[in-house]
């Protein structure tokens, strides 16, 4: 889409909320802007619209602990994936946040909850 111009959001989200977020940005003509592919980012406040469509995205999936990529156009934000092994680490960086922390408080919080089956019920 031309409104993204190689640039995208990176929010990682943990249980109900988002614990860390960065623009992601690519320095030629590739569409990627993965920061180990040579793109760069930088620390971002999402809009409150962007936190609710990240928050949602996530529940959708039945992940609780996710990254979510989305791109800001003139329609609001829009998810162009949902990845349930996103990398900590350059969002650590870049925001100076534990992620790492609130994914064992979380774990640690619901371990001892009762397992729930998910939507195709294994």
């Amino acid at each position: 889409m031309k409104e993204s111009a190689g640039t995208y959001i990176r929010a990682l989200v943990v249980g109900s909320q988002v614990v860390a977020s960065i623009q992601r940005q690519s320095l030629d003509d590739d569409f990627r802007s993965n920061t180990h592919q040579g793109g760069v980012g930088k620390p971002i406040k999402l809009t409150a619209e962007e936190e609710r469509t990240a928050i949602k995205a996530a529940r959708a999936m039945g992940l609780p602990i996710c990254g979510v990529d989305m791109m800001r156009s003139e329609r609001g934000p829009l998810v162009l994936e949902v990845n349930s092994s996103a990398s900590i680490k350059t969002p650590e960086l870049m925001t100076h946040r534990n992620v790492a922390a609130k994914i064992v408080e979380y774990v640690e919080t619901n371990a001892k909850q009762r397992h729930r089956k998910d939507r195709v019920g294994a």
